[in-house]
């Protein structure tokens, strides 16, 4: 009931995503839509204790062919609890299809993604949604263009943020996804 309440709040625009986690709001504490899909689900509950690299994807935008490389990076490190998470958005030169339909069969057949995708989303600015608000809060910088990435810890922390134009066979996501993964919860 309290994240209905603060989320209401945000789109209505008494709150920021600074007050949101200010009142400890856990940064993975929001339940998205899956693409072209009405079945939501809760990011904390499907991703606590892995790592992540979150993703603002595009289906037509000169860094598509990431794609190959995020679900490569996904392959190799998903059964060590990892996942990459691919939001598409049109926030950027307009460069995403409409039709989340679109998005999805253009992911699949071109490109062959199976790491989790969610509903188009806004990532940037006032009318970022509200996990996208508090991301950028979090991490201190929004997405510069399509294909910006935010590593998150096991802890639900923001590890580091890579630009658009670090593809994720760099071994500095690499290294980072590594270390990431190499690092266990504390035991409570």
């Amino acid at each position: 009931m309290r994240r209905l309440v603060v989320g209401c709040l945000m789109m209505a625009g008494f709150m920021s995503a600074n007050q949101v986690a200010a009142q400890g709001q856990s940064l993975l504490d929001y339940t998205v839509r899956k693409l072209n899909d009405d079945t939501t689900i809760n990011l904390g509950q499907e991703y606590s204790g892995k790592v992540l690299l979150v993703v603002n994807t595009a289906s037509k935008c000169a860094f598509t062919g990431q794609y190959e490389g995020l679900e490569a990076l996904h392959a190799k490190y998903k059964d060590q609890g990892f996942a990459v998470l691919g939001f598409p958005s049109g926030d950027f030169g307009n460069q995403e299809y409409r039709e989340e339909g679109q998005v999805q069969d253009f992911c699949r057949t071109t490109y062959g993604v199976k790491f989790p995708m969610f509903a188009k989303s806004h990532v940037r600015g006032e009318s970022a949604d509200p996990f996208w608000k508090h991301l950028i809060s979090e991490s201190g910088t929004s997405p510069k263009w399509n294909f910006y990435k935010y590593l998150i810890g096991r802890d639900g922390q923001v590890i580091d943020s890579f630009a658009s134009y670090t593809g994720p066979e760099s071994s500095g996501i690499i290294n980072q996804v590594e270390a990431a993964l190499a690092t266990e919860l504390p035991s409570s």
